[in-house]
């Protein structure tokens, strides 16, 4: 064998190992679920039922000490406490083994209202989210945003999921300085596209930023451009901050069917408009669907890039 052929059987074997070492971790993750319910479980039905068990920390107390002294501090009174909450939560089946890490089930935990609860961990299995990541849309309320919420949320599997879309109100721009042109608005949302997509509702995927588009005569710029998968339609995107005028919205109209000429396959539908404008000391941002406008209001929330942490609105 040549050189070549030979890096080629070590790229292989390291691909192979990769994929070995994460499916190995993925069913170790719900090893550790799965586990970690059968235990609540057992400590509910040891104190005999959910009722009793919701005071019975005796024998918490008492099996603690004995399983911390033989398996380390992962199994002590606290641990054992939040295994028997996971499975009051969901006594019916142990659904995190099939879908999100321990890790996610913590951050969980103390949300007590069902439906709430259940969108979250759709929200996780919708995006793929991290610890970290679900934290943030705690904190960030996006629950409470959404404009229309469904009387019972159930989880959804990751095979029967088809995507949806979640409009919120008020919509979060993460911004790391102060926003005084449209340019800085811009840079802003390419420069966390990611969290922008999870904001304006699910299914936006990116396409390109000052989109040239020609209507046969003039060139023309689109500030962002997007593609819905759940609408199977593209967004135009723009950026305006001052008030929406009437003629913000028949240029958006014509940037649309621009849009749908020039891009639009045959089995796309037709694009939607996505206005960002600034009302008084409020931000908008307007959907425009149909002839339809849609306004919602959101804020601009300032970081700490290298801190990732929030420090104002």
């Amino acid at each position: 064998m040549n050189e070549e052929t030979y890096y080629q059987e070590i790229e292989h074997l390291i691909k192979k190992n990769e994929i070995s070492k994460r499916v190995r971790k993925l069913e170790e993750s719900n090893d550790t679920v799965t586990t970690y319910w059968n235990e609540g479980r057992l400590i509910v039905e040891a104190q005999g039922g959910e009722l009793r068990a919701k005071y019975g920390n005796e024998l918490i107390k008492k099996w603690s000490v004995r399983l911390t002294e033989q398996y380390g501090k992962g199994y002590d009174a606290t641990n054992l406490r939040k295994f028997r909450q996971f499975y009051n939560l969901f006594p019916k089946c142990a659904p995190a083994g099939l879908t999100l890490t321990w890790t996610h089930y913590r951050e969980l935990l103390s949300i007590k209202d069902e439906n709430k609860r259940n969108y979250y961990i759709n929200l996780c299995i919708k995006n793929n989210l991290s610890k970290r990541e679900l934290r943030q849309e705690i904190k960030s309320n996006s629950y409470e945003r959404l404009i229309n919420k469904p009387e019972k949320i159930n989880i959804i599997s990751r095979e029967k999921y088809s995507i949806t879309t979640n409009m919120k109100d008020p919509i979060i721009i993460k911004v790391d300085k102060e926003v005084t042109s449209e340019q800085d608005l811009e840079l802003s949302i390419l420069a966390d596209l990611e969290y922008f997509f999870k904001q304006l509702g699910d299914g936006f995927t990116y396409v390109d930023h000052q989109y040239k588009i020609n209507d046969g005569s003039k060139n023309y710029y689109i500030d962002i451009l997007l593609f819905n998968l759940n609408l199977n339609c593209y967004a135009v995107v723009e950026l305006k901050l001052r008030p929406l005028k009437k003629e913000d919205k028949a240029q958006m109209e014509y940037y649309m069917k621009l849009v749908d000429k020039n891009l639009k396959l045959p089995h796309h539908n037709k694009a939607i408009g996505i206005i960002i404008t600034k009302k008084s000391d409020k931000l908008m941002v307007n959907f425009i669907k149909n002839e339809e406008i849609i306004p919602l209001t959101y804020k601009l929330k300032q970081i700490n890039i290298k801190k990732n942490h929030f420090l104002s609105e």
